[in-house]
């Protein structure tokens, strides 16, 4: 299979209120092959997905998200957290290849 070049993009405020709830937005550039389609040739492409996205924040698990088959290309997740101090939330988005797509974010707490 062939590895491809996946653009992971994350939103995260740069500053919150210790307690505080957030929303984070992310987003990667990721073609989500099914492996129910054919190219032109009439040949299939097999299936090629990001399967799990795992949020961390300083080492600590925030969200884990198992992905099937009918997630959209691109897959764009949003959710919410709550900030417990300043640190540095990490993602996490792994596909059927073995790849491991990931960004970081920093955020001060007050």
């Amino acid at each position: 299979m062939q590895t491809i070049d996946a653009t992971p993009r994350v939103r995260v405020p740069a500053t919150a209120s210790v307690g505080e709830i957030i929303s984070i937005r992310t987003l990667l550039t990721h073609p989500m092959h099914s492996g129910q389609m054919t190219d032109a040739n009439g040949d299939a492409i097999p299936r090629h997905i990001v399967n799990l996205f795992r949020c961390t924040f300083d080492g600590e698990p925030v969200l884990e998200m198992d992905l099937q088959t009918s997630f959209a290309a691109n897959p764009y997740i949003e959710f919410t957290a709550r900030v417990p101090r300043s640190g540095t939330f990490e993602f996490a988005w792994h596909d059927d290849n073995g790849d491991v797509y990931t960004a970081a974010s920093r955020i001060t707490a007050s």
